[in-house]
């Protein structure tokens, strides 16, 4: 018993082990696949314009009233404790290098993998349990190039703008609250908030965006694309693109910071 015991044993942790690896080649596989597909045109340029209209739409709403409570916010609990050592007007230059140096790229991320993510996976998702990505295929259509590809680029190229338009709507937060209790001009704010902000700054936000829009877009892909069991696969595809985009995110926070850091 306890020889079979053993042997069952060191099974499943053979299967389990083949099946991980399995996984780690069937991603990067998919991954990769988007590369080779950016050398090969021709590409969906329609279709790239009417995800990157949806996405921008979609997310336009949550992402300025969250921009815009967050730049109020913040400022109200900084200002205290600016105030207790006498340099509340250092204010609009914290705000500045918050919101532009981590702030903006983040919320904007974590917004669009919950709101993106969930529709691309779950979307993918139902074309996948009912066979539609399988009968693009049979009819030479390229599901990846349309469906996959047009999708992560349209996430590429809009989270970046959605990141600046929360940077915006922040500050302009930030202003509104500054002014009412400080009474300083809008031009006074803008010299102080951007007087601690170089280009280095506004690069490696960009750089994160790019990457948390191309890891948005990959995983709710991927998800959809490998959704199973019907109807109830396709929640768990939306909620698996939502939860491991953000676990991502903030690993890909945590590395840009770093290495950014290194650039200081």
């Amino acid at each position: 018993m306890e020889i079979n015991t053993a042997t069952k044993e060191k099974y499943y942790l053979s299967k389990r082990a083949d099946g991980f690896f399995l996984n780690i080649t069937d991603t990067s596989r998919f991954v990769l696949n988007y590369f080779v597909q950016l050398l090969r045109p021709p590409y969906e340029f329609s279709e790239i314009v009417r995800q990157c209209y949806k996405i921008g739409c979609n997310s336009l709403p949550l992402i300025s009233l969250t921009g815009f409570i967050i730049g109020v916010v913040f400022t109200k609990q900084s200002r205290p404790s600016l105030s207790d050592f006498g340099a509340a007007s250092w204010l609009p230059s914290l705000i500045g290098i918050a919101v532009f140096r981590a702030l903006a790229p983040l919320v904007t991320a974590l917004i669009c993998a919950g709101k993106v993510g969930s529709s691309i996976g779950a979307e993918l998702g139902a074309m996948k349990v009912t066979e539609q990505i399988e009968a693009m295929d049979v009819s030479a259509s390229k599901p990846y190039k349309y469906l996959v590809f047009t999708r992560v680029t349209a996430c590429v190229f809009m989270v970046p703008l959605l990141m600046l338009f929360t940077s915006f709507v922040a500050m302009m937060g930030s202003f509104i609250n500054i002014s009412s209790n400080e009474h300083i001009s809008l031009a006074t704010f803008i010299a102080n908030a951007f007087d601690k902000i170089n280009f280095l700054d506004f690069k490696a936000s960009l750089i994160k965006s790019v990457v948390f829009g191309f890891t948005i877009g990959m995983v709710a892909c991927y998800k959809g694309f490998n959704t199973t069991r019907g109807t109830e696969g396709v929640g768990k595809a939306a909620n698996a693109a939502v939860v491991t985009s953000m676990y991502l995110i903030f690993i890909e926070e945590l590395m840009i910071v770093q290495i950014i850091g290194w650039f200081r």
